[in-house]
């Protein structure tokens, strides 16, 4: 019993680490960038976008490089999953978020994209039943060329997007700016060797398997970042902000971290986690449907209440199964 709380104490710190290593890493790669004249709504969609998700790609990397393949896939597909339906959730409980036209005819549908994408490149067997079911070379390169055009589409809309980004605003001088980088990255590569290595002990010492302990302890982990900006832009009224995270991070999770850590590392991939791809498809097209019902583009306290029950029924189900 001791060694499980010294367990959980350390996941904790992991967590913290990664939180922290993240938050550096974007005030130092900000204050970077603005020495050199980019501008702030560049730095948002693209530093700030990054960081929020570096705790999944360290996770990821860390998970991949130790073979802990059900832990690499639970991450991302768990987080994916905790942002859909428990963050926006959260945020539209908080008050009803405002969706826009944009968000509902191209962002929401590229999420589901790239979950329907991942089913279609893991399940190699659809193809050829003697082939081995991976995310290999080739669908990474897939992937990743699937992201590039997504950020090819956010800087050609940078003209109609609203430029009130949350960044660091502070100046700070050249080697205070590289102990905020090369910290951030410190605290990301502790934290992420903390925080797996401790949630595998802790599945091993419970009996639980690392595919549960993926898709909810880590992911909800990695995603508390995303948790924090969606709640407070929630909170001040800044839709786009709370919505859009979720989603961006979503397309970013699938095509860039698992791509890339596909990429480092060609990842076997258990065929148990098509139930959680469909469940996370399947709460895609439920926001989809939320963003259009009723006379305006709004998702209302009762459909994020619906929302959150669904995380709620997920989890007990994942437990119980």
């Amino acid at each position: 019993m001791n060694s499980i709380i010294l367990n959980i104490v350390l996941l904790m710190v992991g967590f913290a680490l990664l939180i922290k290593g993240a938050d550096y890493l974007v005030i130092g790669a900000s204050a970077l960038a603005r020495r050199y004249k980019v501008s702030e709504l560049v730095i948002g969609l693209t530093v700030v976008a990054f960081g929020t998700s570096t705790p999944e790609l360290i996770v990821n990397l860390v998970s991949s490089l130790n073979g802990l393949n059900d832990v690499a896939f639970g991450n991302v597909i768990g987080s994916n999953i905790f942002n859909l339906l428990f963050i926006v959730g959260l945020s539209a409980t908080i008050l009803p978020i405002t969706v826009q036209r944009s968000t509902i005819f191209k962002e929401i549908p590229y999420s589901i994209i790239a979950a329907i994408v991942l089913l279609l490149l893991a399940n190699d067997h659809l193809y050829n039943e003697s082939r081995p079911n991976s995310i290999s070379l080739v669908d990474a390169l897939i992937l990743l060329i699937l992201f590039s055009l997504f950020i090819f589409y956010v800087f050609k809309n940078i003209k109609n997007d609203d430029p009130n980004i949350q960044v660091d605003h502070k100046n700070y001088g050249i080697l205070t700016t590289l102990l905020f980088i090369f910290g951030g990255l410190a605290g990301l590569i502790f934290g992420g060797r903390m925080s797996v290595n401790n949630a595998v002990e802790i599945a091993h010492s419970l009996g639980i398997s690392e595919r549960i302990i993926g898709l909810t302890i880590i992911a909800a982990g990695t995603s508390l970042p995303e948790l924090a900006t969606s709640a407070v832009a929630a909170y001040k009224r800044n839709s786009d902000i709370a919505i859009g995270n979720v989603v961006g991070s979503n397309i970013f999770n699938i095509f860039f971290v698992l791509g890339l850590t596909a990429l480092i590392n060609p990842l076997p991939y258990p065929i148990t986690f098509n139930t959680d791809i469909t469940v996370l498809i399947a709460g895609s097209f439920l926001l989809l449907f939320f963003t259009y019902s009723g006379r305006k583009a709004v998702i209302e306290r009762w459909e994020g209440i619906c929302l959150l029950l669904c995380y709620l029924g997920y989890t007990v189900w994942l437990i119980i199964s």
